[in-house]
């Protein structure tokens, strides 16, 4: 059975923006989607330690009649695998059940929030608690449709960028895309990367698949982020100091996303590697 990614579909421009980057991610690394076309404003997603009750906004309720053709037309050309997905499940009359055991979903910046509102450096609390809670990488898309042709993934050696990594290695073997690594070197950060990848094993697969490791020893992240390539997939590790009304991805995290504007894939502290 192919992995499976989770799309919630909205009939906009925007959306349709969106939603060629869910078809174009699926075809490169030959997954299927399951695409939801909402006929209420809210879900809820049953996580291991969490329930996300995800607000969306109204423009993901824009003309219903004719969503599904509209997905279709986007999907068919592909010829990836899809469905669409009708919820089984109801906690409340209007308020479905979606199942939270996907390979991989895809979230703009703020799934609960008017588009018109967001920019570069937002992402939405509803966003950050599926990405937090979640098993899966969540895709957060640039604002506009991009191909990427490579793979970038930032490294800072701690666990969740570990998983980062392999994940990164794992699509770049699927796409056959390169793969080029970053690392802001503060504190020792490349002895503890390297550390890293010799506790895990990794060095075999980073001498495979890994066309270049920047290190970057002067300079401030926001600085040398201007070396990643406008085109590249960014994956990177987030996680959580704890939720109050938000939560924080960490420092560098958040400077990564603030400062640039490619589409993202954001493991979290719950992810579970799949083959």
């Amino acid at each position: 059975m192919s992995q499976q990614l989770l799309h919630v579909f909205r009939n906009t421009p925007l959306g349709r923006e969106t939603f060629l980057q869910s078809i174009y991610f699926s075809r490169q690394l030959g997954t299927a989607i399951d695409i939801h076309i909402p006929r209420s404003n809210a879900f809820l997603m049953y996580f291991e330690n969490d329930v996300v009750q995800v607000d969306l906004d109204n423009s993901y309720l824009t003309d219903p009649g004719s969503a599904e053709a509209h997905a279709r037309e986007l999907v068919d050309p592909s010829g990836i695998g899809y469905r669409f997905l009708e919820p089984k499940n109801f906690t409340a009359s209007t308020l479905p059940d979606i199942p939270a055991n996907y390979d991989f979903m895809c979230c703009p910046r703020g799934i609960s929030d008017m588009s018109s509102k967001i920019g570069l450096g937002y992402i939405g609390p509803r966003v950050r608690r599926i990405v937090r809670s979640a098993r899966f990488p969540v895709l957060i898309t640039s604002p506009a449709y991009k191909e990427w042709n490579s793979i970038a993934v930032c490294f800072g050696g701690s666990a969740n960028a570990v998983n980062a990594l392999r994940l990164g290695m794992r699509i770049s073997r699927l796409s056959g895309l390169p793969l080029e690594v970053f690392t802001q070197d503060e504190k020792s950060g490349y002895d503890k990367c390297q550390a890293a990848i010799r506790e895990h094993g990794l060095e075999g697969d980073m001498d495979k698949y890994t066309r270049q490791w920047h290190v970057f020893r002067e300079g401030r992240l926001e600085e040398n982020l201007y070396a990643v390539p406008h085109d590249a997939l960014v994956v990177l590790g987030a996680f959580g100091h704890g939720l109050i009304k938000d939560i924080l991805f960490g420092s560098k995290m958040e400077v990564v996303q603030s400062t640039i504007s490619n589409n993202l894939l954001i493991v979290g502290p719950n992810y579970r590697a799949t083959s």
